[in-house]
């Protein structure tokens, strides 16, 4: 069946789900792996139950106001993939686990856990720039799996990006006691929702503009504080101290945790893998962006193949560089976090620098650490309404949630992912090192579970392509090693969701509010879906009915429009074209 639309007024469509399963023919139009726009067989493509390709027109368009609008550039795009995956756990909160574990269980379990998400990422990055959608692994994981599935999946990533709102607003204010305290947190809280709430109400380009140049000074500190690691261990410092690897050897690589011997050793390194299991991430918060990224069948494969390099020079150097710069049974560091020192005061860079002697660079380091945290907020603002907005678009959330602006910004989802930074008013009671601590057990369980939903749906994906004679071939982006990356990032996600909580269960470590934090969201997954699933049955679908192709025409016919008009206008600025061509090739 050949759908006709109109590429001019694609916003105005307003199409309802065959009720039949198409069924593709055995061969598919082959294109370029690497198009300037991407051109599918409209006749392997099924309508769409409702109008979420809204968000695939140009602003020009009009209509009842329940649409975002594609504004995100390529560099956009790339830079908030870093925004959500660079935050203070990174430079400050990686302190617990060297710790715990010593640099050589960091440096591994940081490494071992890059190779998980890089399995993660050649999954869903298949997905994804197939149909570049509004909340796709959540909206696909109610198509493809089950409509239950679905719901606990937007739910629970909902809240998890909801609760990592007021965990980098304390964490700000906790930045800013560096400098300054005795002044009540309840005013450095207050003006840091307004700006997320500013910075988010208007159209998504201002976002995208804000966000990236907020994260281009994270990639500035990542970097700097790999070369300042490097040149102080070379001797490049007051003392003229060439250190090298020497704490590697004294005290040595591997720290030991609740027991001795080569069990305290293998705990050390699970707490370093635990701590990598929260501060690791990116995939998700690329293919949250996809349903407001211009011209997505080109920039969204550029975007996730970039993940890799994250993973390497962010995360696993930054691992290696905290065991070169402190050892593990540091007395400033122990102090330091025993106390709830603020801001970067506990961060191993600081503790470095301070012990070389080196003036000026902490202040330095604390005023971009500062930055970074506030960007993450504003990234986990944007991923929290447009999750909810995504399921009210699949009408597994109240209507009200899909009002837009006329700039495209779904400004009740906006209101309501905003309303989970009062949490952090929570410090007027209690510590900033209790609260981030709470918030840092549930969300870790919440993002495992995110992470086995994407990986349970590619695999449905896999096979029902294979159910339905569609060759892998035939996609915009085909990852390597699959099923195997699928079925591998499954095994290690599901696991770690049960067992990152596991010291509570240790003698003389039993804590009720550990406890829950560490293992509510998981009972939280199981009500939904089972409610879910009580209240309208729905059915797992066999591979062969899944619908492959709802709202694929109508990308593909904007992927059309786009690089059409594109062809027309001049060449960007000249520093445009160079920061496009350093972070976004």
């Amino acid at each position: 069946m050949k759908t006709h639309i109109r590429k001019r007024s694609i916003r105005s469509l307003s199409l309802t789900r065959s009720s039949t399963s198409i069924q593709p023919r055995n061969s598919i139009n082959v294109i370029d792996k690497q198009p300037s726009h991407i051109n599918f067989d409209p006749l392997f493509t099924s309508p769409s139950h409702r109008s979420d390709i809204a968000s695939f027109d140009s602003e020009k368009s009009s209509g009842s106001y329940e649409r975002t609008l594609r504004k995100l550039k390529n560099r956009h795009i790339q830079l908030i993939g870093i925004g959500g995956t660079i935050g203070t756990a990174l430079f400050v909160s990686i302190g617990s686990a060297l710790q715990k574990g010593g640099p050589g269980s960091l440096f591994l379990g940081f490494s071992l856990w890059c190779i998980v998400i890089l399995m993660l990422t050649n999954s869903i990055a298949e997905m994804v720039t197939y149909l570049p959608i509004s909340s796709p692994f959540i909206t696909l994981a109610g198509r493809w799996v089950d409509e239950a599935f679905g719901v606990m999946a937007g739910y629970n990533y909902f809240l998890f990006e909801g609760f990592l709102i007021p965990f980098e607003i304390v964490a700000v204010n906790s930045i800013l006691h560096y400098w300054v305290s005795g002044y009540s947190p309840a005013i450095t809280i207050s003006v840091q929702l307004v700006l997320y709430f500013l910075i988010n109400i208007f159209a998504v380009n201002y976002y995208g503009e804000t966000e990236f140049w907020l994260s281009l000074s994270k990639v500035v500190l990542a970097i700097g504080l790999l070369f300042f690691t490097l040149i102080v261990m070379c001797g490049g410092n007051p003392e003229n101290d060439a250190f090298g690897f020497r704490y590697w050897n004294n005290p040595g690589s591997f720290a030991e945790l609740y027991k001795t011997g080569s069990l305290g050793r293998f705990l050390g390194f699970f707490a370093c893998y635990i701590q990598a299991a929260f501060t690791v991430a990116g995939p998700d918060y690329v293919a949250m962006s996809a349903g407001e990224a211009e011209n997505p069948r080109k920039v969204m494969p550029r975007a996730f193949r970039s993940v890799a390099w994250r993973l390497l020079v962010f995360f696993c150097l930054g691992a290696l560089s905290v065991g070169i710069l402190v050892p593990y049974n540091s007395p400033e560091l122990a102090e330091a976090l025993e106390s709830g020192a603020p801001g970067a005061a506990a961060s191993p860079y600081v503790i470095a620098m301070n012990q070389l002697n080196i003036p000026f660079l902490p202040n330095l380091v604390n005023a971009l650490v500062l930055l970074s945290a506030f960007s993450a907020g504003n990234s986990y603002t944007y991923c929290a309404s447009r999750s909810l907005y995504g399921m009210a678009l699949e009408g597994r959330a109240p209507a009200l949630f899909k009002k837009c602006t006329k700039g495209g910004v779904p400004i009740v989802s906006v209101l309501t992912a905003l309303s989970f930074g009062l949490l952090s008013f929570l410090q007027m009671s209690q510590s900033s090192a209790v609260v981030l601590q709470w918030i840092v057990n549930l969300c870790t369980a919440s993002q495992l579970i995110s992470f086995s939903v994407i990986s349970t749906t590619y695999l449905r994906f896999f096979y029902a392509l294979k159910a339905q004679g569609i060759s892998r071939d035939t996609l915009p982006y085909k990852g390597i090693f699959q099923p195997y990356c699928g079925f591998i990032a499954l095994g290690f996600t599901f696991v770690m969701t049960f067992v990152s909580g596991y010291s509570v269960f240790l003698e003389g470590n039993w804590s009720v509010a550990t406890f829950l934090f560490s293992y509510m969201m998981i009972f939280v997954a199981i009500v939904v879906y089972s409610t879910w699933k009580l209240l309208r049955r729905p059915k797992l679908l066999p591979l062969k009915e899944i619908d492959l192709f709802m709202d694929k025409q109508e990308i593909d016919d904007y992927c059309e429009q786009f690089a059409a008009e594109e062809a027309l206008k001049p060449p960007p600025p000249k520093i445009v074209q160079i920061l496009s061509y350093i972070f976004c090739r």
